[in-house]
């Protein structure tokens, strides 16, 4: 049985049925998975595991929107590059190469914080590979925003990204003779910005500023709708896994920062504030939590760090499936003696 003592004096993996403890960050693209990984780290002595499908290969730093030096704030990452651009990396790889990291942190006695967008890769990690729940028992959490909320933060994202550097980034891989359905250049902002660096190639955007900058302005926009659709893909996913048996997850509601971000008065301090409340606050009681049991679930956690009922978890992940349906063009109906949830087409979306 592995035992790792945090700093803070708690046991990552004290588990009664002899199960190592695993933290596993979830949460839809740009919601802070990353930055919450980092802060639970640096309160319990752990090591972050990436399961960014994307991030995985090198290069793109900005497109992939790595984690830099500063901010991983000298917690160790695995997984964090190290795939050349243009190698598949299947999800058998993934649940190869992440258990050994576990595996690895476990060793140095620290706590295992995994931590990404790709839920796919997770389900391969913890449910196609039975030996990983019979070693592991993990506390799942979920960093979660209002869709509307979420969506206009990505496209300020965006924005800032090609205000950091993305379009000289990706000309740098930009190949003509290269496709986009394996390695790096998969990510979203690389086969949007195809036919800029095409005509640009040819010439074509010489000494026409204005076809130039419409053009970039088109890629930039399909940079952001197709970053939403990710979005609401990744968020299919996760209502699916929350329905599953095995996958107790706690919902951390992120709204509040994200609302201040996009809003016109920025507060960096209120932002912190907010974040510290919100999401590290509850997200660091459900893992002290977690730590202290003996083996088994761990209640769902409200902002304010009281237990949730049943019944409000229920309504919760029933909420949280529709609202995501609704953003996708799907209607939810409970229909019949079963009351069951049939999906159907919005009319809008036919």
């Amino acid at each position: 049985m592995h035992m790792a003592m945090a700093g803070n004096g708690i046991s990552a993996a004290a588990s009664g049925n002899g199960k190592a403890k695993v933290v596993i960050v979830m949460g839809a693209t740009a919601t802070g998975k990353s930055k919450l990984a980092v802060a639970l780290a640096l309160r319990f002595d752990g090591e972050v595991v990436n399961s960014d499908k994307i991030q995985v290969h090198d290069g793109l730093a900005v497109v992939t929107n790595k984690a830099t030096a500063r901010e991983q704030a000298g917690v160790p990452h695995h997984l964090i590059g190290g795939v050349h651009p243009d190698a598949d990396y299947a999800a058998a790889d993934f649940r190869r190469d992440a258990t050994r990291a576990v595996e690895s942190i476990l060793s140095r006695g620290r706590l295992p914080i995994i931590a990404g967008g790709s839920n796919s890769y997770l389900e391969a990690l913890l449910d196609g590979e039975p030996g990983f729940r019979r070693r592991y028992e993990c506390c799942f959490l979920w960093v979660d925003a209002d869709t509307s909320v979420l969506e206009r933060y990505v496209g300020d994202r965006v924005d800032c990204m090609v205000e950091q550097g993305l379009v000289g980034e990706v000309r740098e891989f930009f190949r003509t003779d290269a496709g986009y359905s394996r390695g790096i250049r998969r990510a979203i902002g690389v086969p949007e910005m195809d036919t800029y660096f095409r005509m640009e190639a040819a010439g074509a955007l010489d000494g026409d500023d204005e076809l130039r900058a419409g053009l970039l302005e088109a890629a930039v926009e399909q940079i952001k709708e197709n970053t939403c659709r990710l979005v609401c893909s990744q968020l299919r996913k996760i209502h699916r896994l929350r329905c599953l048996p095995g996958w107790s997850i706690r919902r951390l509601d992120v709204t509040r920062v994200l609302s201040l971000k996009v809003g016109k008065a920025k507060d960096e301090e209120a932002e912190r504030t907010l974040w510290e409340s919100d999401v590290v606050g509850p997200a660091a009681r459900v893992v002290e939590t977690f730590l202290h049991s003996l083996g088994g679930m761990v209640a769902e956690v409200s902002r304010d760090g009281k237990e949730q009922s049943t019944v409000a978890k229920h309504a919760a992940v029933v909420a949280g499936i529709v609202e995501a349906a609704e953003r996708c063009g799907l209607q939810l109906l409970e229909t019949g003696p079963s009351r069951g949830i049939h999906p159907r087409k919005a009319a809008s979306a036919v």
